[in-house]
């Protein structure tokens, strides 16, 4: 998922220049999911990283601004947890209260349709019953949490 949102945004914007850390615990183990549906979470996440560094990267100009994606994994006894975190614009008090909603966005018009963070949450939340959650600073970071339970009691959202 790393690399596809990585080259896909690469694709968009050849000039774009990332750092994309992995650090990935190689004790973590397998958890249940469905794929798909997970890989579509972390391209979201991922996807809204790169767009909020690449927003810093434009207000800081040549200020010696690094722009950073990270994708961490922890392995639990009975879950997984994994971060995605990005050194961006960060998430004002005020969008991060909304920004689970369906259909809210901060992107231009034509940019983003507002559904990527909400289906994000169904996904985690009701098909996997794990959790997500999100600490950020405007101006410096944000950073989502996944946690995932080892074994899943799949739903299939209907």
């Amino acid at each position: 998922s790393l690399n596809l949102a990585y080259h896909g945004a690469r694709a968009e914007k050849p000039q774009f220049n990332v750092t994309l850390q992995r650090n990935l615990d190689p004790e973590a183990g397998m958890i249940e999911v469905f794929p798909q549906e997970i890989t579509r979470v972390f391209l979201n996440l991922i996807a809204n990283g790169f767009y909020a560094v690449a927003k810093r990267k434009a207000e800081d100009g040549d200020g010696g601004f690094e722009p950073t994606v990270s994708a961490t994994t922890k392995g639990g006894t009975d879950h997984v947890e994994i971060r995605i975190r990005d050194n961006g614009t960060g998430i004002s008090p005020e969008v991060k209260e909304k920004m689970f909603n369906p259909f809210f966005t901060t992107k231009p018009a034509g940019e983003g349709t507002g559904l990527g963070l909400s289906m994000s949450h169904d996904i985690i939340v009701k098909q996997h019953g794990g959790t997500i959650d999100v600490d950020t600073l405007p101006g410096a970071f944000t950073e989502f949490t996944i946690v995932l339970p080892r074994t899943s009691h799949f739903s299939t959202g209907t």
